[in-house]
């Protein structure tokens, strides 16, 4: 079904969720839905490039869900049950607007993973550090070694299949997510109540953001990519008792868990870690190591935890290896890519496209050799993967305005309220918050050291303009003999039971 390949970052417990009800049984009410949606948004690796705001970044928190998260369910639930076919994006985009922004709208969804690989590969090889040296976490060439070395070697394993990947992947999100966000929050809560000293005293002013300074700004571009992944639950919303009552309730209940434990475990870092010293890579197990030292705990309660986050982040990138080359092999079968990208082996596995996605990886991975500090690095990949993903989702929120007006006699089990004026409203909404993340991507943050702003915009526009291109220059340079002859039914999921399942081969990813 189009929900197993779906995002940013979708653990792989929804997963396995996902395919346990039978395709049209009505057996999922409000609370499953949210804890679907939990599952699907709620990652630690965002965390410290948010806390840099302080205690204002409650605020971001609750921008982000106003004028993203919460529009971005709704629309989505309306596409996913009124388009339940094999695609998922692709399929909407290309009902709105032809089979050229269906194309563009899943290329962004499998560029935007390529640039967000090493982001994630570097948390993994800072929490690594903090099992065998904390300082290390400080080193450019270990980082990039470490990242190459996870990262090929979890391609590699992708190429026997990803069945026995996910047995692993799925006690591993627990075990390496939940549970340490659970002890964050929990570290934060003492060290309140104990009043320990805090890293950023509280006060009523602090809540405040500094809307004067655009530098500060930029810091809702890591609320709107922690957020990225919500449209999961929209995938549900056929399998819901109620759609019209339980998935508003469902995605409000949502809301309340993943924004509530996002700024507790935000603050948590915010009060014990100075933001100074805060590293955007390393600021978990550097909270985990900041405390235990604090309390007198052996530096062994560090290295657990440490490797507990590594574990439950090996498993993310490995769910995501797979998922987006998939929703690219789907394009291939129009002719939208060269046949030196079509090999697929015995095990459904397009390898061409997963090689091809670890050389384009492996060269944004070497950007934190050159760029000045390693948070600087991690910032501008987290920047850069936001846009991307931002133009996508207004690829999204366009489509279901369009759909509305073009085929307004689709059954939808789930329908934003308000007729045409509430689409707009809702869409709108996740639009204006979508293009401000994109516009406020290109500004470098307070705090961090970066290149002088004109270099860092210059670099960031020349980044966008890269990842933007391929699509359409591969519309001057395709040729006819670039449409998959054969294709691997199985990993197209030909069998869907869509009507249009022929039609709207599986995309990739809909995310992480």
């Amino acid at each position: 079904m189009p929900a197993e390949h779906l995002r940013r970052r979708t653990h792989p417990v929804v997963r396995r969720h996902a395919a346990a009800s039978p395709s049209g049984a009505r057996v999922l009410g409000a609370s499953s839905l949210a804890l679907i949606s939990l599952a699907a948004v709620l990652t630690l690796r965002s965390l410290p490039s948010i806390a840099e705001d302080g205690w204002s970044s409650i605020a971001y928190y609750l921008l982000g869900a106003l004028l993203f998260f919460v529009p971005l369910a709704l629309v989505a639930a309306e596409l996913a049950t009124g388009w339940p076919r094999a695609g998922g994006l692709y399929a909407w985009v290309r009902e709105a607007f032809g089979e050229r922004s269906g194309f563009l709208a899943i290329w962004f969804e499998w560029v935007e993973n390529v640039v967000w690989f090493p982001t994630v590969l570097s948390f993994v090889a800072a929490a690594v550090a903090y099992v065998i040296e904390p300082k290390l976490a400080n080193e450019k060439v270990y980082l990039v070694i470490v990242m190459l070395i996870v990262f090929w070697g979890l391609t590699a394993l992708n190429f026997f299949g990803e069945k026995s990947i996910l047995r692993l992947n799925n006690p591993a999100v627990i075990i390496g997510t939940l549970i340490p966000a659970a002890v964050l929050i929990g570290l934060g809560a003492y060290w309140l109540l104990a009043g320990r000293h805090l890293a950023a005293p509280f006060s009523a002013s602090a809540l405040k953001p500094n809307l004067g300074s655009v530098s500060n700004l930029v810091f809702f571009v890591g609320v709107v990519l922690g957020y990225a992944g919500i449209e999961m639950a929209g995938f549900h919303a056929k399998e819901t008792r109620n759609p019209k009552r339980d998935f508003p309730r469902a995605i409000l209940f949502a809301a309340i868990l993943i924004v509530g434990v996002s700024i507790l475990a935000t603050l948590a870092i915010v009060v014990i870690v100075p933001r100074g010293q805060l590293s955007l890579v390393a600021g978990i197990p550097q909270t985990f190591d900041l405390f235990f030292k604090a309390v007198g705990i052996g530096g062994w309660a560090t290295k657990l935890l440490s490797g507990l986050v590594a574990i439950g982040t090996l498993a993310l990138i490995s769910t995501w290896l797979l998922g987006p080359t998939k929703g690219l092999y789907a394009a291939e079968r129009t002719g939208d890519l060269p046949p030196e990208l079509h090999y697929v082996n015995k095990r459904h596995v397009p390898v061409a496209l997963l090689i091809f996605q670890g050389i384009l990886s492996t060269l944004f991975a070497l950007m934190f050799l050159f760029v000045p500090s390693i948070n600087s690095s991690y910032w501008m990949l987290t920047a850069l993967t936001t846009q991307i993903l931002v133009m996508m989702y207004i690829l999204i929120f366009a489509a279901a305005i369009k759909l509305r007006y073009t085929q307004p006699d689709v059954p939808r089990a789930y329908k934003v309220p308000g007729g045409k004026v509430g689409i707009w409203l809702v869409a709108g909404t996740g639009i204006v918050g979508s293009l401000f993340a994109l516009i406020i991507g290109f500004v470098p943050p307070s705090g961090v050291s970066h290149w002088p702003t004109p270099i860092y915009i210059a670099v960031m526009a020349g980044l966008i303009v890269v990842c933007s291109a391929p699509p359409f220059i591969v519309e001057r340079i395709k040729k006819p003999n670039w449409k998959i002859t054969s294709p691997d039914n199985v990993l197209l999921d030909l069998d869907d039971r869509s009507p249009d399942a022929s039609a709207a081969p599986a995309a990739g990813l809909a995310g992480a």
